[in-house]
């Protein structure tokens, strides 16, 4: 195979395409893998692809590429790379990016764009990149030389992986990828405006284990950050030494093993009884890697009342943005957690807590009432959960089946649930299963979605064909946009406006013309049949589970109300 990319020798210097300068920058940073889709500004990146040695998958959908590396970082905690043409590819994987700046993933996501010299003319397939994703990404670049791409290359992997991960956007004009240059062997990172805080202050470590040692109800909130900076070990390490029970955000579920006597549960607008009264009536709390966003705290004047609250997260602006914070500590949560369990001192007196606890959720546990001829959502997830002995990579969309994944399936190990949490992404979860499975190959991964999300993205159907994935792709199917319905019923008077589908396409015929097996269950003994079934075939499944449309998910915070105020337990 001839090498197309263009070589020449000037002056016995060696000089190379910028987009054959570009691919071996990735090489350097052990990049595994590329997600992408090509187009007019891209094809000399893609030209020199041909030969490079990286593999690449060719997803149906831009926003479909950039789920799917998503998926890829988060199981892997490597930055997942995406390649997409200018103008509409670029615009289609804005919603992407946005999703992964507001749930910390990282991204090296690689644009092209018009020629330099067409710049700002209105040429063909032209958009301000830059302008458009300067608020939802964490640093963008557009490439001016093609000489600085081994530098640009290395900054964004540092950028996107380091302190609060995110996305980082490398613009890339067509005649900067068509340029040949000499590419500087070693770049050397000069960035001193970018300088995260890794080490914790000791005198706050200290204030925060003094805090402890006097509580009677202290409790630790486990975010996402747990997992970001693979803390979960000295997480339980921490909660063991000090007797301190756990409840999760949404995002953080893993980072601290279910089944654990200590762990209370999910909080939040979903979150059980027992976690939510927790975080009431707690007098510590010890936030760990999470945002204190909104879908967590419900009304902000109710929130932790009783509490001295400590924040630990390697992101300053999140500490006191949305709740006081007495002990303020920036740093990497694993260094924190060390540190705070080489601590000298006493320990809480937490024990009549925990019973208190253990009380609640006996009382208060999810529950649902099952009905004779009826299929129930939470009864296809505690299925799944069975059946896969709490062992599988579940990805979800966004709506009631996210909710009922988080609630019934028990996660005792990290990087193991892959969701849209800040933004709510409906489309996320398919193309995110994709990327998680070729993260881990021999992980049985299952795509949990309802019909509405999926029908956003269902053409990557065609990758996980192509690529003979053994996804698990589980669809609640219950012929409406299951939350917005929900909301509708609660309230706006039961006015469904727009939320029931009146019409869908059969999605077993549809996986069958991709060449994927499928199923259509109605009853909870063909669930049982076709659940194992599936479980046992090393290919890809659809079953698409036709289940009670009017079931809600409860507990439920309605807005305007403080945690205490679940409606539903």
């Amino acid at each position: 195979m001839q090498k197309s990319a263009l070589a020449e020798c000037k002056d016995e210097v060696l000089l190379k395409s910028g987009a054959d300068i570009l691919l071996e920058s990735l090489k350097k940073e052990e990049v595994e893998l590329i997600f992408g889709y090509p187009g007019g500004a891209v094809l000399p990146i893609y030209d020199s692809l041909y030969d490079a040695g990286i593999p690449h998958i060719l997803a149906r959908h831009e926003q479909g590429a950039i789920h799917a590396a998503e998926g890829y970082a988060r199981i892997t905690g490597k930055p997942g790379v995406v390649i997409a043409t200018s103008g509409p590819g670029a615009t289609n994987i804005v919603t992407g990016l946005a999703d992964a700046l507001i749930d910390s993933i990282p991204l090296v996501v690689f644009t092209g764009q018009v020629a330099t010299g067409v710049i700002g003319s209105d040429a063909f397939q032209e958009a301000d990149v830059l302008g458009i994703t300067t608020p939802i990404t964490k640093h963008n670049y557009q490439v001016r030389d093609p000489k600085d791409f081994p530098r640009i290359i290395k900054e964004a992997f540092y950028i996107a992986s380091s302190g609060r991960p995110g996305p980082v956007l490398i613009d890339v004009p067509k005649d900067m990828a068509v340029l040949p240059a000499q590419a500087e062997e070693e770049p050397v990172i000069n960035l001193p405006g970018y300088q995260p805080t890794t080490t914790p202050n000791y005198l706050q470590i200290k204030k925060l284990s003094e805090a402890l040692s006097q509580a009677k109800k202290p409790l630790i909130l486990a975010g996402a950050g747990i997992l970001f900076a693979k803390a979960h070990d000295s997480l339980r390490a921490f909660a063991e030494q000090q007797n301190i029970p756990v409840v999760h955000t949404l995002l953080g579920l893993g980072g601290f093993p279910a089944d654990h006597s200590l762990f209370i549960g999910m909080a939040g607008m979903h979150g059980c009884y027992a976690a939510n009264m927790g975080l009431t009536d707690c007098d510590l709390l010890i936030n760990i890697g999470a945002r204190f966003d909104d879908r967590l705290t419900g009304n902000l004047k109710h929130f932790a009342p009783n509490a001295a609250v400590a924040h630990i997260d390697i992101d300053p602006a999140e500490i006191g943005k949305n709740v006081p914070t007495q002990i303020p500590i920036v740093g990497d949560a694993k260094e924190a957690l060390d540190l705070l369990i080489a601590q000298e001192g006493g320990k809480p007196e937490s024990s009549a807590w925990i019973t208190q606890l253990h009380e609640w959720n006996e009382a208060h546990p999810y529950r649902y009432k099952r009905t004779s001829g009826k299929l129930l959502p939470q009864y296809v997830l505690q299925l799944l959960h069975s059946q896969t002995g709490g062992e599988a990579i579940v990805t979800t969309d966004v709506g009631q089946h996210q909710m009922w994944a988080a609630q019934y399936y028990g996660f005792n190990k990290p990087h193991a649930w892959v969701t849209s949490g800040g933004l709510g992404t409906m489309g996320f979860g398919l193309p995110a299963a994709i990327g998680a499975q070729l993260a881990q190959p021999d992980a049985t991964v299952a795509a949990v979605l309802g019909d509405g999300g999926f029908q956003m993205t269902l053409q990557e159907l065609g990758v996980i064909a192509e690529h003979k994935l053994p996804i698990k792709i589980i669809v609640i199917n219950n012929h409406a946009l299951g939350m917005v319905r929900q909301w509708q019923e609660t309230f706006y008077n039961e006015r469904y406006s727009h939320s029931i589908f009146t019409s869908q396409p059969s999605f077993v015929k549809l996986a069958e013309a991709y060449g994927i097996k499928a199923y259509e269950i109605k009853t909870e003994k063909e669930a049982e049949e076709r659940m194992a079934e599936a479980l046992s075939l090393k290919e890809p499944v659809l079953l698409d589970f036709h289940v009670e449309q009017m079931e809600k998910v409860y507990p439920m915070v309605a807005p305007g109300k403080g945690l205490h105020e679940m409606e539903g337990v």
